[in-house]
């Protein structure tokens, strides 16, 4: 079985304002599909390091009795209004080190946006619980995305 995966959708808006909104911390709360990001802490990410709180809800998901517990997002590559990835770290020690990401190219319609999810550094002994998000997630976060910028 793959350890990753990636959604590609075109999305009819500027690769600028959909950056801009992946680089914000409220922006990432928005267009959430899981229902677990609930809130955020932090100012908009702009290199390599830059982290922010996401103050998150299990309970959505009904797949492990965590309740809510805050994660910290830490930028784990960016190319700007091209490209943004993440890890997170949270309460389980140490980190799992699973990625979030976006690549974003601009075409005559608007902008193609790739999202993925790759748990492949993640330790095999906690690969079993993985994908925690499912790739009709990545895709529904991908629609409420394009919904949020057209």
């Amino acid at each position: 079985m793959s350890e990753q995966f990636e959604v590609t959708r075109l999305i009819a808006a500027d690769r600028a304002e959909i950056f801009a909104l992946l680089c914000s911390p409220e922006g990432h709360v928005a267009i959430d599909s899981s229902g677990m990001l609930q809130s955020s802490d932090g100012d908009p990410v702009r290199a390599v390091g830059d982290e922010f709180v996401v103050h998150m809800d299990r309970e959505s998901l009904n797949d492990l009795p965590m309740g809510k517990y805050d994660v910290r997002v830490i930028i784990t590559g960016f190319d700007d209004g091209r490209w943004i990835e993440w890890t997170i770290a949270g309460t389980v020690r140490p980190p799992l080190d699973h990625r979030y990401g976006y690549r974003l190219e601009t075409v005559d319609e608007g902008t193609r946006v790739t999202s993925y999810y790759d748990w492949s550094r993640v330790h095999e002994k906690m690969r079993g619980r993985f994908p925690i998000i499912p790739e009709a997630g990545i895709r529904a976060t991908l629609g409420i995305l394009a919904r949020t910028v057209e």
